[in-house]
């Protein structure tokens, strides 16, 4: 067989596999080892890693204490909201402390902070977002330290279930729910999610998660690291906490609202950012080095994060090799390979004319797909900056 035909081939299959086959793949997983009992679910040992402090025996009338860290800068308009908001879960107040750890904001952030009843407002110098948790980490009294953005807001009860899953002494990392609500605007970013989370469900039963998010997350006092500051917490947090031998959960039940970025260009340009933070992560994090992963959750990161970082040029190989393949004798499934390929591009670039929805899914794939190239870019060629700025639309 020749290259070009190899090359297609192979790139097309490694595209539907991440895309789609991944998900079947990890759903017939779980579905066996039901089948086969809940012993064999999580792969876990029964045992907290070397030096983790013994655990009291779960009970319904135990609550861990609590520092949940807002990290923030220029929020001013959305803090007091946000302290509020934790104010009002259905948590014992003393219980819980809430820290807003305001990265050189320039705005009234911390005054806002301070006035809506935060129990401690760190005025730190500007070294972004994961310094500005690391600092409010070493201030914390809590056994447990959650995390929040600042335009979130919690479920009355997201901090019960979030801290729920700690009563495994093995479970280090715990990430909630995020419900986006849009402004019908373009961004399709919701149909995207649901399937993430559904990835995200499959991969915590099974193992532990591959990714997290920002709006609601929690780890151990102890089992907390303090990464490089351009590497966010949403990546590499999890395969950093299986290497360490906790696992890393998913607790559907704690749930974040956030609003959604409203346009698909402005999807665009966020995951654009995240990943000139992810890339450093992939490349000299750590994430594609075996050691500390069992042959399973290998495979979730190789399927889950590897390939699916890698399919703007996937896409670019089976582009390019349907074209050349469709030239010669005997090319018809080449040529509709090719021509599907091409329709999505069109669709996309048609979509800002007409906004129909099966246009807007083109765009949103073409262009979430693109930003996985462009972070990579960026941070090759101008590097990553610590800082972040407030994502537009989203306050």
């Amino acid at each position: 067989m020749r290259a070009t035909t190899i090359a297609f081939w192979g790139s097309a299959g490694l595209l539907v596999y991440t895309q789609a086959g991944y998900g079947v793949l990890l759903a017939g997983i779980d579905a066996l080892r039901t089948r086969r009992g809940p012993g064999l679910r999580a792969g876990a040992t029964g045992q907290p890693p070397a030096g983790a402090p013994e655990q009291p025996p779960p009970g319904p009338e135990r609550l861990p204490s609590v520092t949940v860290i807002v990290p923030a800068y220029a929020e001013e308009q959305v803090i007091g909201r946000r302290v509020a908001n934790l104010r009002e879960l259905d948590y014992p107040a003393a219980r819980l402390e809430v820290i807003v750890a305001c990265d050189g904001s320039p705005d009234a952030t911390a005054q806002r902070a301070r006035e809506a009843g935060a129990d401690a407002v760190l005025e730190l110098p500007r070294g972004g977002k994961i310094r500005a948790q690391d600092a409010g980490v070493r201030q914390a009294r809590g056994e447990i330290v959650a995390f929040s953005d600042a335009n979130a807001q919690w479920e009355p009860d997201a901090l019960r279930a979030l801290v729920r899953p700690f009563e495994d002494p093995r479970v280090g990392y715990v990430c909630g729910e995020v419900r986006f609500f849009d402004n019908d605007d373009t961004n399709q970013e919701g149909l995207y999610w649901r399937y993430e989370m559904w990835l995200r469900a499959l991969e915590s039963r099974l193992r532990s998660v591959t990714g997290g998010n920002g709006a609601i997350y929690a780890t151990r006092r102890e089992s907390y690291i303090e990464v490089d500051p351009i590497m966010g917490h949403d990546l590499s947090f999890p395969f950093n906490m299986v290497k360490r031998g906790w696992r890393a959960v998913y607790a559907p039940d704690a749930l974040s609202i956030e609003k959604m970025v409203p346009s698909i260009e402005g999807e665009f340009a966020r995951k654009r950012r995240m990943m000139s933070h992810g890339w450093p992560i992939v490349v000299r994090g750590g994430l594609l080095s075996p050691r500390g992963y069992d042959p399973l959750y290998a495979l979730m990161i190789v399927s889950h994060r590897a390939l699916r970082y890698a399919s703007p040029l996937l896409h670019a190989v089976a582009l390019g090799t349907s074209l050349a393949l469709a030239l010669e004798r005997g090319g018809g499934l080449y040529r509709a390979a090719a021509a599907a390929q091409l329709a999505l591009l069109a669709a996309a670039l048609l979509a800002p004319r007409v906004r129909a929805r099966p246009l807007l899914i083109a765009r949103y794939y073409v262009l979430t797909t693109v930003s996985l190239a462009a972070g990579l870019w960026d941070w090759l060629t101008e590097g990553t900056d610590a800082g972040w700025e407030p994502a537009a639309g989203t306050r």
